[in-house]
């Protein structure tokens, strides 16, 4: 399958408030041993450039990796939000009721899910949905553990471990990708042409031997050494090093040696949760 795609693209995203976000950085590279390159490195990004070049700077036969969860949990208890009569029943309808929610937010922001009343209760820290200690997981996120990894809920939605913010807003992004984009696994992979996937950055450092807690690299050295596990050649130097910009760059080099792998196409349990939680590319 490795022929099947010529280029590999890496997305760190935000859902952080504003129009342009430190935190989006991509990567790309094509077949070979190339180090991955950083797609308009001194770019300030906005939520909307990223749709936008995906729509109409994606080079062909592209697979793109996003940093972010397309999807809530719900095989748990057999929806997203259960005691709610109004709870979407796939992931493409909860993209839709989520950017309609959030239609007067601007930047594909998600402001209001986080305020509705539905979703918080009292004002306070902790909404309905989010239950004590690590919260509802998609069954992806389950067997993220096995690779030594430590998922966040979605529901999480408050404070500087919450990823609920990051996957709303990306919502919205593939709700404006859906049908000109395939977006695995809830649509099949495609013959031909590109595709997204859900990616998990420390997956690749994980790959490349980096040890847990040191998967933020910010200075070049430790980049090759990284990248060298992946059989990629030393990168370009960069202006500016940052955590968002190097998992980029080595998540793009792990796409590239993985992307060929069937096993990873068809995890266990994939069927089970294609409809409704997605998956993340990588995790058996």
């Amino acid at each position: 399958m490795t022929a099947r795609f010529q280029h590999f693209v890496a997305i760190d995203w935000s859902g952080a408030k504003g129009p342009r976000q430190k935190g989006i950085a991509i990567a790309l590279c094509k077949q070979g041993d190339a180090a991955p390159c950083l797609i308009d490195a001194e770019r300030r990004w906005s939520r909307e450039d990223v749709r936008d070049w995906l729509l109409n700077g994606l080079p062909d036969d592209s697979i793109v990796g996003l940093d972010l969860s397309p999807g809530l949990p719900f095989i748990d208890q057999s929806g997203y939000f259960p005691h709610w009569d109004l709870s979407p029943s796939s992931a493409k309808e909860l993209w839709r009721f989520v950017n309609q929610l959030c239609t007067e937010d601007p930047h594909l922001a998600a402001s209001s899910f986080v305020a509705h009343p539905d979703f918080r209760h009292g004002g306070g820290d902790c909404g309905q949905h989010f239950q004590p200690g690590a919260g509802r997981l998609r069954l992806t996120e389950e067997r993220q553990k096995r690779h030594r990894l430590a998922p966040s809920s979605c529901f999480n939605l408050v404070g500087a471990a919450q990823v609920g913010k990051s996957s709303l807003t990306g919502m919205r992004m593939l709700h404006a990708l859906d049908g000109r984009i395939p977006i695995w696994p809830f649509d099949a992979l495609p013959e031909r042409g590109s595709v997204i996937v859900e990616i998990y950055t420390s997956l690749a450092a994980r790959a490349a031997n980096i040890p847990a807690g040191r998967s933020k690299m910010t200075d070049g050295c430790a980049l090759d050494r990284a990248l060298a596990e992946l059989g990629s050649a030393p990168h370009d130097p960069l202006a500016r090093y940052t955590g968002h910009a190097t998992d980029a760059i080595l998540t793009s080099a792990w796409l590239r040696n993985s992307a060929h792998d069937p096993a990873l196409w068809k995890p266990e349990k994939l069927d089970e949760a294609a409809k409704t939680e997605g998956w993340t590319f990588g995790v058996l």
